[in-house]
C-alpha cells in the first residue's frame, strides 16, 4: 500500500510538471519544501537552487495544481470504494474513473451509482418495470405483447399498459441523463453553440439604468467576456434581469435519437423519443445550464481576481517619496478639510481643520492657516484625497502654493479605503485622540511617503482597484489578495524597528499574534540591535525565525549584514568572502567593495564557499546595495503645481496622467480633472491588445491625448495612440 501511495504521488507530481510546463525536479522540490513547513516567499528567495529560481507566482501555481490533483485523487478513491460496495464496479468503469482528469468527469461517471432521493424512475423500478425499459431500448418491432407481462391488479405493479410504458420511459429518461458520455457531449455542445441570454425582469429596480444594455441581450457562450458574465450575474441577483443559457435543442435531440433510436419503425420508437425529450428537458438541460454558468462564472471570477491582484500589486509597489515632510488633506464641504502634517518618518506633527468651501466658507481664515502650516513645517509636498470636494480643494491648494516662493508640489492621492482604515481598530489604537476624519488625513499623507506600509492596514478589497470584487468568491479573492500583499511585503523587506503590526503580519512565517508580540517586545525592550534578538519574542520558534528573519531589516544595528536581504544562515560564508577580498562587514555598500565585487568570479567563489550560484549572485547584489528598495526603480508619482478643469480640455490636447485602475475594457487615467478619463482597450496602442494589463498598469505615468469630452456626464475619452 505504501508503494502504491508513493507511485500515486509520483504520478501526481508528473501531472503537475506537465500542466505547469516545468521540470519534474523543480515541482518535486517545491512540494517537498512546502510539506516541510516552508513559506512561498522563503522558498522563492532563499531556496533558488532547489527550485531553479521559480518566483512566487510559479510556486503558488504548482501548489494550487498539486492540491487540485490530490483532491481529485481522493475523490476517485471515494467513488471507486462507493461503487465497489454496491458490487457494480467493472474493470472498464474503474479504468474510466482512474483516467478522468477533472472532478466533473468523476462526478459524471459516479452519477448512475449515487444514492438518489426518490424519483419517478425509482418508483417505476419498484413496480418491476426495468426489464421493460431495457426491452424498449432494443427497438423491438412490436411492443404490445411484451407490455402485457407487466400489467397486474397488484397494488405495487402497473395497472395499465399506459402506466407500464410511462414507467419504463421514466427509467429510460434517467438512464440517458446518467450516461457520462452523453452529459459530456451535451456540455461541450452547449459551450460550443449555446447562447447566454438576458432579459429585463423588473426595470423599476434599475433606477440608474446600470443594466440597460442587458434588458434584451444575447451573446454566444464561447464569446461572452468575463466582465459581462459578472454584470449579468449581478443584475440577476438584484432581481433586475433574467439570465439563461439557450442551447440548440434540435441538434441535441438529433444526437440522442441517433444514439438510441436504431429502428424508426419500432413500436417503442415514439415512446423512447418522448423519454429522450423528457431526459433532456427535465434532467439534463437544467443541470448542464447550471454547470455551464458555474464554469463561466468561475472563469470570470478568476479573471476579475487576476486583474484586481495585478492592480493591487502595482499599487503596493508604487515608488515611495522618502525623506519628505508631507501635508495630508482630507477634503470636505460641510465638515471642513482636515489637515495632517507628517514628518519624513511618518510621525504626526500637527492636526488642523479649515473651511475654504461652502457652506461655512471661512476662506480668508483657511488661507492664513494653510500658509502658516506650509511655512512652519517646511512642507515639501501636499497630498490631497480624491474624495468629495477634491477638485475644489485642489484649486485652493494650487492657489496657496503659487502665492509662496517655495518649491512645493501637490498631487491627488487615491483615498479609497482611507475611511475604512480611519474607523478601524488599528487606527483607533494608533491614534486614540484623533477624530475619524483626522486619521484619514494622516493616512492620505503617509500613502504618499510609503504606500506599502500604509495600504497594508486596509482590507485589500477596499483600495479601489478592483472590478466586480463584490460579485466574486470572497474566499478566492481574499486568498489571492493576501498572497499579493505577502509577496509585495517580502519583496521589499520590513524595517524591524519601525514596522507596524499590520506590516509585520505579512512577513513570511509571521501571523497577527506573533506580529503583535514583536511590537510588544520592542516597546518593552527598546529597538532591536540585531536579527538574532527576534528569537526572544514569545511564540516565535526556530522554524518561524528561519522563515521570517531574511525579510526583516535592522538599519543601524550591531551587525551590518542585518540591513541586507542576506539570510543569517549564510553569514559565515559571507564573512569568509569579505575576508578573502580584504574587507569587513562594516564596509558593506562601500564604493571600494562594490568595485571589488564587480570583478568577482561568481562560479569560483560559489564552489569555494559551497553556495549555489543563484544564492551567490543574490549575496553579491545585497552587498553592493544593502538598503536596496525594489520600489525605487518604479515610476515616481506625477507631481503638480497647477489645476486643470474639464472645461479646459479640448480634443487633441496632449497630457500626462497617472493610471488609477485597469479593467477588462481599458484603463482609467487621472489627468487632473474631476473624473478619471477612460482609455478604451482599442486606444491603448496600435494593433491588437489581448488585455489592457499587457500595455499598462496601476501607477504608470502615461502620455494621453483627449479624444472626446462630455461635460454634462463628466466623461472624458482618451487615447494613448499618438495622433501624429
Amino acid at each position: 500500500m505504501a508503494v502504491e501511495l508513493l507511485n500515486d504521488q509520483e504520478n501526481l507530481l508528473k501531472k503537475v510538471a506537465a500542466s505547469e510546463k516545468l521540470e519534474l525536479k523543480k515541482v518535486r522540490a517545491v512540494i517537498s519544501l512546502i510539506e516541510e513547513g516552508n513559506t512561498v516567499p522563503f522558498i522563492a528567495r532563499y531556496r533558488k537552487e532547489m527550485t531553479g529560481a521559480l518566483d512566487e507566482v510559479e510556486i503558488r501555481a504548482v501548489i494550487t495544481r498539486w492540491t487540485y490533483l490530490q483532491n481529485l485523487s481522493q475523490r476517485k478513491s471515494d467513488v471507486l470504494h462507493a461503487i465497489e460496495e454496491q458490487g457494480k464496479l467493472t474493470p472498464e468503469l474503474k479504468k474510466e474513473i482512474l483516467r478522468a482528469d477533472k472532478l466533473q468527469m468523476v462526478e459524471d461517471l459516479y452519477r448512475p451509482y449515487k444514492q438518489k432521493r426518490r424519483t419517478k424512475a425509482t418508483v417505476a423500478k419498484e413496480k418491476g418495470l426495468e426489464p421493460l425499459a431495457e426491452y424498449m431500448l432494443t427497438m423491438p418491432k412490436s411492443l404490445t405483447q411484451e407490455v402485457e407481462k407487466y400489467i397486474s391488479e397488484d397494488e405495487d405493479r402497473a395497472s395499465s399498459a399506459e402506466e407500464a410504458i410511462q414507467g419504463a420511459c421514466d427509467i429510460i429518461a434517467e438512464k440517458i441523463a446518467d450516461e457520462a458520455s452523453i452529459r459530456e457531449w451535451i456540455r461541450k455542445e452547449t459551450f460550443h453553440s449555446g447562447l447566454m441570454k438576458s432579459s429585463a425582469k423588473d426595470e423599476e429596480k434599475d433606477e440608474k439604468k446600470v443594466f440597460e444594455m442587458y434588458y434584451n441581450y444575447e451573446e454566444p457562450v464561447v464569446k461572452v467576456v468575463p466582465h459581462r458574465v459578472l454584470a449579468m450575474n449581478r443584475g440577476e441577483k438584484e432581481g433586475i434581469l433574467r439570465v439563461a443559457i439557450q442551447s440548440d435543442s434540435e441538434k441535441i435531440y438529433r444526437y440522442l435519437n441517433k444514439k438510441y433510436i436504431s429502428n424508426e419503425h419500432s413500436e417503442a420508437a415514439p415512446h423512447v423519443k418522448e423519454a429522450i425529450q423528457d431526459a433532456y428537458k427535465r434532467l439534463i438541460q437544467p443541470s448542464i445550464e447550471r454547470e455551464v454558468r458555474n464554469e463561466l462564472t468561475d472563469k470570470a471570477e478568476d479573471r476579475a481576481i487576476h486583474i484586481f491582484s495585478e492592480n493591487l500589486r502595482k499599487l503596493l509597489l508604487q515608488a515611495p517619496l522618502k525623506g519628505k515632510t508631507v501635508l495630508g488633506v482630507d477634503p470636505a464641504y460641510r465638515t471642513g478639510c482636515k489637515l495632517s502634517v507628517v514628518d519624513e518618518t511618518g510621525k504626526v506633527l500637527h492636526i488642523d481643520v479649515i473651511y475654504p468651501h461652502p457652506p461655512k466658507s471661512k476662506k480668508a481664515e483657511a488661507e492664513q492657516t494653510f500658509i502658516n502650516i506650509l511655512n512652519k513645517y517646511d512642507i515639501e509636498l501636499v497630498a490631497i484625497g480624491n474624495g468629495t470636494a477634491s477638485r475644489e480643494t485642489e484649486q485652493f491648494v494650487a492657489d496657496m502654493i503659487s502665492s509662496t516662493d517655495k518649491p512645493i508640489a501637490y498631487l491627488i492621492v487615491n483615498e479609497a479605503g482611507a475611511s475604512v482604515y480611519s474607523a478601524s481598530d488599528i487606527a483607533r489604537e494608533e491614534f486614540p485622540d484623533l477624530q475619524v476624519e483626522e486619521r484619514s488625513a494622516v493616512s492620505i499623507a503617509r500613502r504618499l511617503q510609503d504606500p506599502l506600509a500604509e495600504l497594508v492596514k486596509i482590507d485589500p478589497k477596499s483600495v479601489g482597484v478592483g472590478q466586480y470584487q463584490h460579485d466574486v468568491s470572497q474566499k478566492k479573492l481574499n486568498e489571492s489578495l493576501t498572497f499579493v500583499v505577502e509577496t509585495a511585503v517580502n519583496q521589499v523587506g520590513v524595517n524591524l524597528n519601525t514596522a507596524s503590526s499590520s506590516l509585520l503580519q505579512y512577513v513570511a512565517g509571521l501571523n497577527k499574534t506573533v506580529a503583535n508580540n514583536v511590537i510588544k517586545y520592542r516597546e518593552e525592550n527598546g529597538k532591536f540591535t540585531q536579527r538574532s534578538e527576534v528569537k526572544k519574542v514569545p511564540r516565535l520558534g526556530l522554524k518561524t525565525f528561519e522563515q521570517c528573519v531574511g525579510f526583516l531589516r535592522i538599519m543601524e544595528g550591531k551587525e551590518p549584514l542585518d540591513r541586507t536581504s542576506i539570510h543569517p544562515e549564510n553569514y559565515s560564508e559571507v564573512k569568509k568572502l569579505l575576508k578573502s577580498l580584504g574587507f569587513s562587514t562594516n564596509q558593506v555598500g562601500s564604493k571600494e567593495l562594490v568595485e571589488a565585487l564587480k570583478q568577482l568570479d561568481i562560479e569560483q567563489y560559489s564552489r569555494e564557499l559551497d553556495l549555489g550560484e543563484l544564492t551567490m549572485k543574490d549575496i553579491v547584489q545585497a552587498l553592493q546595495k544593502p538598503g536596496r528598495d525594489p520600489r525605487d526603480e518604479m515610476t515616481k508619482p506625477l507631481l503638480k503645481t497647477n489645476v486643470l478643469k474639464i472645461e479646459d480640455l479640448k480634443a487633441g490636447m496632449e497630457l500626462q496622467g497617472t493610471v488609477r485602475n485597469v479593467v477588462d475594457f481599458g484603463a482609467f487615467v487621472d489627468i487632473g480633472v474631476k473624473e478619471d478619463g477612460l482609455v478604451h482597450i482599442s486606444k491603448l496602442k496600435k494593433g491588437f491588445v489581448k488585455h489592457p494589463l499587457d500595455v499598462t498598469a496601476v501607477g504608470d505615468v502615461v502620455t494621453v491625448w483627449v479624444e472626446q469630452v462630455d461635460q454634462n456626464k463628466g466623461r472624458v475619452s482618451l487615447t494613448m495612440i499618438s495622433p501624429v
